[in-house]
């Protein structure tokens, strides 16, 4: 009986847990003003990656679904590289500077993002680009990587700047050459 109970318990708990998920904790609608701060740009429109971040948004805004695995976590940050509006910022009031919530997140998560950024490293969106670029320098710093590559990883020289992707690029793609095979290991 009491076996019965608990498990009536975790059911009914988990089915409060996903239909929470599912929607059940909407946020409100955005005003006027929200509204036109969280319209995303033009992919094809260049703007400096420090204008990008609005200073209202917070991390925890953005609440990504349940995942499985670290693959699953990863393809979903890596599908929100190109959302301009998935930032926050950090600093104090006069030096506020942006925080892309993608490309930390994915570094954060290391060697299993890593073949996924490379999947996405030639999009013709610059500021995705430019985040694949970064995100790339953070999850190839993985501690399990770098003991497979004998301490190297995607070095960048200028990160956050659309106008060095090329070289940056450059500079990617040398390395996926030379450590394609310890990643998939």
């Amino acid at each position: 009986m009491q076996r019965s109970a608990l498990y009536l318990g975790v059911v009914v708990g988990v089915s409060l847990l996903l239909a929470g998920c599912a929607g059940g904790g909407q946020r409100p609608s955005p005003t006027p003003s929200q509204a036109a701060a969280e319209a995303p740009l033009p992919s094809s429109q260049s703007v400096p990656a420090a204008t990008t971040a609005p200073e209202t948004a917070m991390a925890s805004d953005w609440v990504p679904p349940l995942f499985i695995s670290p693959e699953e976590e990863a393809s979903y940050y890596v599908s929100r590289l190109a959302d301009r509006r998935f930032v926050t910022s950090y600093g104090d009031r006069d030096n506020r500077r942006p925080w892309y919530i993608a490309a930390e997140r994915l570094g954060e998560i290391g060697l299993p993002a890593v073949p996924l950024l490379f999947a996405r490293l030639n999009t013709s969106d610059a500021y995705e680009q430019m985040l694949v670029l970064y995100a790339l320098q953070l999850a190839t710093q993985d501690p399990q990587l770098m003991v497979r590559t004998g301490g190297d990883y995607v070095q960048l020289g200028v990160v956050l700047d659309p106008a060095h992707n090329a070289e940056n690029v450059a500079s990617a793609q040398q390395w996926w050459q030379q450590y394609a095979e310890q990643v998939a290991r």
